[in-house]
């Protein structure tokens, strides 16, 4: 089987058009979402409609659970966002549709377990809310207790930071490893990097191809400034969003 697995869409339309038709071209047979498909993007009703179509699993991001339930401890910007997209949830489409969307977001699942794989957001030990950085491989203690939870590979997202890490400590990045891992006996953590908002100075889409003994990471380009754009003209979205996608930051 071979699946795709898709995180952190931030109500980016353009790029989540251009991840799914290289998905396509890649003849996976599934696709799971890991979560973050609202918030900071300026089309959140175009993207949870997409994947409630598209995606065969989808589990909740700490943007999701906040636009359908409480978005506490967001900064400024964020949680202006999140005010901005329950609006436009609340208002895009015909009732039947408004309500089936957020009939689907307010019952995402957290996390989805299968016999040698995890999919979350966060992590193995909080689903929703934990960030685990590159920067964890000096905290063994934490990657420890992370691992304890792993029958044998975790995937996840959250920090749009993409790249693999391993029970040595090490993080493994996508151009470490020329964007192919074999997936063997041992443990990994894998996070699958950012449909719609990049932080690792790549300003292009970026998912996983996984199999039962190889991972892929793909880089997608699509046009930046299309998405930045119709951010600039929302006031209620803060114009740093626009600019951290040229940037990759």
């Amino acid at each position: 089987m071979k699946r795709a697995l898709i995180s952190d869409i931030h109500g980016n339309f353009e790029a989540l058009k251009a991840v799914l038709a290289d998905i396509r071209s890649q003849g996976a047979t599934e696709i799971y979402c890991l979560g973050d498909i609202v918030g900071y993007g300026p089309n959140p009703c175009e993207c949870v409609d997409e994947v409630r179509m598209r995606c065969q699993v989808a589990i909740c991001g700490n943007h999701d659970h906040a636009a359908a339930w409480d978005p506490k401890g967001f900064n400024p910007v964020a949680l202006r966002a999140i005010y901005w997209t329950r609006e436009q949830l609340d208002s895009r489409g015909s009732r039947r549709l408004i309500d089936e969307r957020w009939e689907w977001l307010t019952n995402l699942p957290r996390q989805r377990q299968e016999p040698k794989f995890l999919f979350v957001h966060g992590s193995a030990r909080d689903p929703l809310n934990e960030y685990v950085f590159p920067e964890d491989i000096y905290k063994p203690e934490k990657l420890d207790l992370l691992f304890s939870r792993v029958e044998r590979y975790c995937f996840q997202g959250h920090t749009h930071l993409p790249g693999v890490f391993t029970t040595d400590y090490r993080f493994i990045r996508p151009a470490d490893c020329d964007y192919e891992l074999d997936l063997g006996p041992d443990k990994l953590i894998v996070n699958v990097g950012s449909v719609g908002q990049q932080r690792d100075a790549a300003p292009r889409a970026c998912y996983v191809i996984v199999t039962d003994d190889r991972i892929l990471f793909r880089r997608v380009a699509y046009d930046v400034n299309v998405t930045a754009n119709r951010i600039y003209g929302i006031a209620e979205l803060d114009n740093v969003l626009g600019d951290r996608l040229k940037t990759g930051r």
